[in-house]
């Protein structure tokens, strides 16, 4: 089976094509980089992304958030019902882990300040 991706690691958007084969990927061509090469063997075998969402706080605020690492593409709703369950009950800084280990080794992060 022959997938084609456009790539998303760099500006370039390179249009890759990937042959899978018994649920491995037997070639990869299209890509400029090595970057591209990775992308699209992890795109279809087991595609990842970066979680970006709010976390409520005890006082009404919204707090943005964001995964510091991809999860699982299939995960993302396990990952969403955690974060919707959440709420902030102290102050954090950009960085400051929200929740550790949300999905495998990524972890929750404040990507604002909250100070109630």
């Amino acid at each position: 089976m022959n997938k084609q991706l456009t790539c998303i690691e760099c500006p370039m958007g390179c249009l890759i094509e990937v042959e899978v084969e018994n649920g491995a990927v037997k070639s990869v061509k299209g890509n400029t980089c090595l970057r591209g090469k990775m992308y699209a063997e992890n795109e279809v075998i087991c595609p990842l992304r970066v979680v970006t969402s709010t976390v409520k706080t005890v006082s009404g605020k919204m707090v943005s958030v964001k995964t510091d690492k991809p999860v699982r593409k299939s995960e993302i709703f396990e990952v969403m019902k955690k974060i919707n369950s959440l709420t902030l009950d102290r102050n954090v800084v950009i960085g400051d882990v929200i929740l550790a280990n949300i999905d495998r080794d990524a972890n929750l992060v404040a990507t604002q300040n909250y100070n109630d």
